[in-house]
């Protein structure tokens, strides 16, 4: 203690306690990669302060505006699973990874972007280009909206998942027309896996066919 000039274990019963100063908290590596047009908003509080966080437009942002690539850590299996974000993998020198994202300095503000859950609500579709997975808009995206990504067709059977399809006039990822499908999913009798249409039915069958 400075004020009596003792060696102390703990906190000196005279003059008390010392006046803590705390560092200032630096942002995660995610954090700080967000572009400035966008911001990361807490869309709700759990147990143990864990925040569920989403990406929201500042500003408009135009069709076609490609974001990426996804950074993550190349696994053969997730060390971390979310339900609200999509799982994603890739296709390196003949492997197929997950890009894992145990935590936010093992990604970019990519990680933070929420799955669609249905056709209204995707802005944003996902895909592989060159052993990296990109997210591009679908539509304009207006300010104070969500971005919600979802799987492009091709992306969708490589990740062996149903397609939300989008109604888009570009060529970036086209995804094919929507054809009129049953209600209830169409399920592999092989694995049990459903899927959305009968197209993405056949051709995860040809993967266990090609398996065989």
């Amino acid at each position: 203690c400075e004020d009596c000039g003792k060696s102390l274990i703990g906190e000196c019963k005279l003059h008390g306690p010392l006046i803590r100063a705390k560092d200032r908290v630096i942002p995660s590596r995610a954090r700080l990669t967000l572009p400035h047009y966008l911001t990361l908003r807490v869309l709700e509080l759990r147990a143990g302060n864990q925040q569920i966080l989403g990406v929201f437009a500042k500003k408009v942002i135009q069709k076609r505006t490609q974001f990426g690539p996804y950074v993550g850590q190349l696994s053969t299996k997730l060390t971390c699973y979310d339900e609200s974000r999509l799982v994603l993998q890739v296709l390196k020198d003949g492997g197929k990874y997950f890009l894992d994202t145990p935590n936010e300095d093992c990604g970019n503000w990519m990680m933070f972007v929420r799955l669609a859950r249905n056709q209204e609500e995707q802005t944003l579709v996902a895909y592989q280009h060159c052993g990296e997975v990109y997210f591009t808009t679908v539509k304009p995206i207006e300010p104070h909206t969500e971005l919600k990504v979802w799987y492009a067709a091709d992306y969708a059977k490589f990740m062996e998942a149903s397609a939300v399809f989008i109604k888009e006039e570009s060529d970036v990822s086209p995804l094919p027309p929507v054809a009129k499908e049953p209600l209830d999913p169409w399920i592999c009798s092989s694995c049990g896996s459903t899927f959305a249409t009968f197209a993405l039915l056949e051709s995860h069958q040809c993967i266990h066919k090609d398996r065989v």
